[in-house]
């Protein structure tokens, strides 16, 4: 009854097609998307019009760092569990930085003591 799988020799070693729709929409990190919702109002533009985003770029959630297709998918979004959560998060203390990781795993600048005195 058992044994391998008959195709097994043929299968490829390619990636996953999740490992490549997972890069088509890269999201920001916490700390830049933290960044831009702490900015002042007269430095926040309008959104550019492209092509290549969901809904030619116009309908976006700053909280979460998504572009949707139209207004209705963005307005349920904003009703879901994920985006409160995501909201509540943002509007807490700030998100750890690649300069916090470095520093508590002791890797921050040298410490090389005193300076002496040179003659």
């Amino acid at each position: 009854m058992g044994g391998k799988c008959p195709h097994r020799n043929v299968k490829k070693r390619r990636y996953s097609h999740k490992t490549a729709r997972r890069t088509k929409f890269e999201l920001k990190g916490d700390d830049m998307v933290y960044a831009q919702l702490n900015k002042p109002d007269e430095e926040i533009i309008p959104l550019p019009v492209d092509e290549d985003l969901p809904g030619m770029g116009q309908f976006y959630c700053p909280h979460c760092d998504r572009y949707f297709s139209n207004i209705t998918v963005r307005d349920e979004h904003f009703k879901t569990k994920r985006h409160k959560k995501r909201v509540k998060q943002m509007m807490g203390p700030a998100p750890h930085t690649q300069l916090d990781a470095e520093l508590a795993a002791g890797m921050g600048m040298p410490d090389n003591g005193p300076k002496l005195m040179s003659m």
